[in-house]
């Protein structure tokens, strides 16, 4: 069984031997395999938020150059932690091996992608002569103390980048992870804190929504980055909508439309489609969950979609001899939500292709099949067409004109992602013009986006706080400064004074 070492502010770790609740952490592959056990206690609240005010005193003053060499040192040290790191993610997610070391991976390189791509964006300007005699200035500060959220899904990588971003540019953090992932975020947090920063400019508290939402809305947090569902997202901004200056960043849901045009690339466009409907067993936010599918092509399209997602390996994400292309869902809650909102499909009229089921193999797990299935017409009023399933399922819909697809990709209340597959390169430019969603791609899945481009959604997937490149513009604020170069300012240059 792994060990958690507890929370860390005020420069260390202090680990709780008995608190106000108790997380135990079974392998989503192997339910019998207890990996880690955490007491929560809301005592550490107030001290981490106290270490994260007194580390920003000092951070916000550190030079940038110093700032940097802490993140280097930062990455050095995750780089030889990687495989370690990425052993953790599989075990407590569940995503196979080979798709965890891809994670683990990342977090060293996005130091030099957010100095690299990021920190030009939130650069000190100057302008000379803005008015006669004087210059102008647009100056950038740190937000202050900042929350940092992380989900279950991508344990390290998202909050990473945000991290990142918050630490380079002079803001402290407090860092609080999925209660479903508390030991691959540990082994992260680990070497952040061999990096040495100075003391109380990385905290780590680990708890439950209550945690969450207590620290969310505490007057001396000054930044909110939440990644997760739309309902915790609108439970923070019920707590914090009276904080007027607190900055709240939410990167939530999607159910992301995948357009198949009649020109399309068939066998290019099955590939992307399988990556994108069930990589990481369809837990991304970014997940294909709806693919329009021109009329003249969906026989053939949907018969080969069937055909290759009856041939997914299914396994444990770190037991096996073939690597799987699918591992179990996170825990029970998910499969039970998977299993019923598919069941909810069938009931509203949907045509199974592959049902929706528990998946029988050599180890007790959370595993589940793919799920494909086919509706006539889209329905508005669907739930099941509306609902964020975050499993492995998709449903094909026809469209004979360019606005029905398009119509298909807007009929939810969500808009994180969107691809459309075509030669048609005016077809893309109305996509991109009339689709409502933060990313829209041209032969191209809806998941694995860019670290050096914008990544967020419009609608209930976010609120205009866009992560990966521009992850930095959320964590400071901007403002202007006027410098007067001439003193020859007079007294009786002022109209109105008596004489």
């Amino acid at each position: 069984m792994f060990q958690t070492k507890g929370d860390f502010f005020s420069g260390k770790f202090h680990s709780v031997k008995k608190g106000d609740e108790f997380i135990e952490k079974f392998s989503p592959g192997e339910i019998s395999e207890k990996l880690w056990e955490s007491h929560v206690t809301y005592a550490h609240i107030e001290k981490v938020v106290e270490s994260a005010q007194q580390g920003f005193q000092v951070w916000k003053k550190t030079k940038l150059e110093e700032r940097i060499t802490y993140l280097k040192k930062f990455q050095e040290i995750i780089g030889k932690r990687s495989e370690e790191i990425a052993m953790a993610i599989a075990l407590d997610t569940g995503k196979p091996l080979w798709e965890s070391k891809t994670e683990a991976a990342a977090l060293g390189n996005k130091v030099e992608v957010t100095i690299a791509d990021s920190l030009k964006r939130v650069q000190n300007q100057t302008i000379a002569n803005v008015m006669p005699q004087i210059s102008g200035h647009t100056i950038y500060k740190p937000l202050g103390p900042s929350l940092v959220i992380g989900p279950f899904n991508f344990p390290c990588h998202l909050a990473n980048t945000q991290i990142i971003a918050l630490l380079l540019t002079g803001n402290s953090v407090i860092f609080k992870p999925s209660e479903k992932t508390i030991y691959s975020s540990q082994l992260m947090f680990e070497c952040l804190a061999e990096a040495n920063f100075p003391v109380g400019v990385i905290n780590l508290i680990n708890g439950t929504g209550k945690t969450s939402s207590t620290l969310a809305a505490h007057p001396d947090i000054k930044g909110v980055f939440f990644t997760g569902s739309k309902n915790v997202g609108l439970k923070i901004l019920e707590k914090t909508h009276s904080q007027i200056g607190k900055l709240v960043a939410l990167e939530l849901g999607g159910k992301n439309t995948t357009i198949i045009h009649k020109d399309a690339h068939i066998e290019h466009s099955l590939t992307e489609l399988i990556r994108s409907c069930f990589l990481s067993t369809g837990q991304r936010c970014t997940s294909t969950s709806l693919i329009a599918v021109h009329h003249s092509i969906q026989d053939e399209l949907m018969d080969r979609f069937v055909e290759i997602s009856k041939k997914i390996l299914i396994d444990h994400p770190t037991k096996y001899t073939i690597p799987p292309f699918m591992g179990p869902l996170i825990d029970q809650m998910a499969v039970d939500k998977y299993l019923d909102i598919c069941r909810l499909g069938e009931e509203e009229g949907a045509e199974i292709l592959i049902k929706a089921e528990n998946y029988k193999g050599k180890y007790d797990g959370h595993y589940v099949t793919p799920s494909i299935y086919y509706m006539k017409e889209a329905k508005m009023n669907s739930e099941y067409l509306q609902t964020e399933i975050f499993g492995p399922n998709c449903t094909f819909i026809p469209y004979k004109e360019q606005e029905e697809a398009i119509q298909i990709a807007n009929m939810t209340e969500y808009g994180l992602a969107a691809s459309v597959f075509t030669h048609d390169k005016n077809f893309y430019e109305k996509c991109i013009l009339d689709i409502d969603s933060g990313l829209i791609n041209l032969n191209r899945s809806t998941v694995g986006a860019s670290a050096r481009l914008p990544f967020g959604g419009v609608k209930s997937s976010g609120n205009h706080h866009p992560a990966a490149v521009s992850m930095i513009d959320s964590c400071v604020s901007m403002i202007s400064s006027l410098e007067t170069l001439d003193h020859g300012s007079k007294i009786d240059s002022i109209i109105g004074l008596k004489t």
